[in-house]
């Protein structure tokens, strides 16, 4: 329900935000979308990451009808794999253990699209500031003895000389990094003046704490 409840504030701020600049400007200067997406975790992270969902709006200005930037927010849910858990729970003898995921990205992208009267198509590239969270449900004390394995680094733990530090606890931690993206999208025109549904697979990369952020982002939304 958490996520859900993000989803809706998330895209009922974007909707508003978009409103208001389109009552201010009724040319075509400005831009704004809203969307749905899947994320694909890629090399790395595809180890201790599922295929997960979020969402992701944005707005800014058209210098041309080629040339735009826009400035976007995108919420996605990193669910924690197997990978991740599994071998938390050998090595602690606890199969309840559980734990959760999220990124939030604030990027500033350039765009570059062709137009016709019905399809389009578009490059998109930026950077910006990229938030990964985790923690697990409780908080998980690390015990003795446990030798050192990528997945308790993921989760924050501290390794020395080979093994997990002693009688450690973590709850959670943040990773705070500038990253970067690149795209191309595609649109089709529903409505006057400048509807358009639009589908967007984007690579995204954040050199994140312990564990690097490698993404595929599709994204299916409207522009206008």
């Amino acid at each position: 329900m958490r996520g859900a409840n993000r989803v809706l504030v998330g895209l009922s701020l974007t909707l508003l935000v978009c409103s208001t600049l389109r009552a201010q400007d009724d040319s075509d200067k400005i831009n704004s979308n809203v969307g749905v997406v899947v994320t694909r975790p890629l090399g790395s992270t595809a180890k201790f990451v599922n295929t997960s969902w979020g969402f992701t709006g944005g707005a800014g200005y058209n210098f041309s009808a080629n040339h735009s930037v826009i400035g976007e927010f995108m919420w996605s849910a990193l669910y924690p794999s197997g990978g991740a858990l599994q071998p938390i729970r050998v090595a602690l003898s606890d199969n309840s253990i559980t734990g959760h995921s999220n990124l939030y990205t604030l990027t500033a992208n350039y765009r570059f699209q062709w137009q016709g009267g019905l399809l389009g198509v578009y490059f998109i590239g930026g950077g910006g500031w990229y938030y990964r969270t985790l923690g697990f449900t409780s908080p998980v004390t690390s015990g003795t003895g446990i030798a050192c394995t990528p997945a308790w680094l993921f989760w924050g733990f501290t390794c020395v000389s080979g093994t997990v530090a002693a009688n450690q606890t973590v709850g959670g931690y943040g990773s705070s990094v500038f990253g970067g993206n690149i795209g191309v999208g595609f649109t089709v025109k529903i409505a006057d003046p400048s509807y358009r549904v639009y589908i967007e697979p984007r690579y995204h990369y954040a050199p994140t704490k312990n564990v690097n952020t490698r993404l595929l982002v599709v994204t299916v939304g409207i522009r206008y």
